[in-house]
This record gives structure tokens, C-alpha cells and sequence, in this order.
């Protein structure tokens, strides 16, 4: 793979063999994010799970302490009184089956995130082949399926994110912006962290936390050494 001059330039700036103690590797992070747009700073763990393994699966749901930087366009689908209470929450959209046949009709995924009442689930279910594979599905453990719609709302916009094993028993998570600054970066970080280590299933034996990269957007990765494998 060719990468461009600032990539390049990026990747003799540090070791990148190295276990970098995690304020040095967000200096080398921030360092590196030379794009010229506020770059997402994203984190990655690999644990030591089997995600093919139902009783060792690895997911939840977290408000970070500083958000994520990025506003997210929520969809509420919901009828009556929770509609309502939707609207003056700051959903961005709400509707029932009509918002659900525009998505199925026209293709109409200007949304991040599906919020739904747990009656609702039904009328949910019918695009589910569409959502599924955007992970836009709503579901109760990421609390997307609930009656406090007014909550999960709040939530959304205040920073929460979702944090679940790929197949590759990875976990990809954006912790903020280039503009948060280190110290606000750190806090993300830490509370990511601490959530999945809690999230330890009880069938997972030996090493947990096997490895963790922070990387800009357009930048590349740095290695942290984990004191709490």
C-alpha cells in the first residue's frame, strides 16, 4: 500500500515497535494528525476472547466523560405520547411506520442512531435486513429499546457510545477529536477502558486486554502499554 507524504512523514516521527505509556502515545496521536480537518482520534483493544463464543461476548454502552465530538442524528420511532416526548427531547426524527417505509421505499439513512419503544419492535422488525448490517439495529443492552425515550436521547447527544467485539475479537471506538486536547482525550479513554475491563465475561481466561492502538483518523497507529491486562 502507497501512502501519502504526511503519512510518511508521520510514521519516522516515532517507534512504532515501541509500548508507549498512555500520555507519550497520545502526544505521538495528536502529533500525527496533520489533515486538515479536526480528526477523529479512534481507540482499538484486542482481547482475549472467542466473540464466536456466545458466553464471551464483549458489548455496552458508555457516555463519555467529554462526548465524541460529533453530533449524532437520532431517529426516534415511536407513536403517541412517547412521539411527543421525542420531539421536545431533540430527536431529530420521529415517526412510526411512515418513517419506516420512507427507509424501506427511498433508502433513507440520514440518521446515526435508532431509538424505539419496545412496542414498537415489531413494526422495527421489518427493516431489520436494512439496519442490521449498518448497525443501526436498535436493541436493550445498547438501550436503544426503551420506554425513556428522553433519556436515550440525552445520552446520544451527550456522548454515548457503543462498544462491541468484531469477529476478530477487536473493539473499535472513536474517544473524541484532535481538538479535545490530551487531557480531555485521556479521560475519554480511561472511562472506555475501565467499561470494558468491567465487561469481562466471567468465561474468559487468561490474558484479557491483549493489545491497544490509538490512531488518528489519517494517522497511524500507536501501541500502549496496558497495566491492566
Amino acid at each position: 500500500m502507497k501512502y501519502g507524504k504526511k503519512y510518511a512523514e508521520s510514521i519516522k516521527s516515532y517507534d512504532k515497535t515501541k509500548l508507549y505509556d498512555l500520555s507519550d502515545a497520545i502526544d505521538v496521536v495528536l502529533s500525527t494528525a496533520k489533515a486538515n480537518f479536526d480528526e477523529s482520534i479512534e481507540f482499538h483493544t484486542k482481547l482475549g476472547v472467542d466473540p464466536k463464543q456466545a458466553d464471551q461476548q464483549v458489548r455496552g454502552v458508555i457516555v463519555l466523560p467529554n462526548g465524541t465530538g460529533k453530533t449524532a442524528r437520532v431517529l426516534v420511532i415511536a407513536k403517541g405520547d412517547k412521539a411527543d416526548i421525542a420531539q421536545q427531547a431533540g430527536a431529530d426524527y420521529v415517526g412510526a411506520e411512515d418513517i419506516v417505509a420512507k427507509i424501506q421505499k427511498d433508502n433513507w439513512f440520514e440518521f446515526d442512531v435508532v431509538i424505539t419503544t419496545p412496542d414498537m419492535m415489531g413494526v422495527v422488525g421489518r427493516i431489520g435486513k436494512l439496519l442490521g448490517p449498518k448497525g443501526l439495529m436498535p436493541n436493550p443492552k445498547s438501550g436503544t429499546v426503551t420506554m425513556d425515550v428522553e433519556k436515550a436521547i440525552k445520552d446520544v447527544k451527550a456522548g454515548k457510545v457503543e462498544y462491541r467485539l468484531d469477529k476478530t475479537a477487536v473493539i473499535h471506538c472513536t474517544i473524541g477529536k484532535k481538538s479535545f486536547g490530551k487531557e480531555k482525550l485521556i479521560e475519554n479513554y480511561q472511562a472506555l477502558l475501565d467499561a470494558i475491563i468491567k465487561a469481562k465475561p466471567a468465561s474468559a481466561k487468561g490474558q484479557y486486554i491483549k493489545s491497544i492502538t490509538v490512531a488518528s483518523t489519517m494517522g497511524p497507529g500507536v501501541k500502549v502499554a496496558n497495566k491492566n491486562a
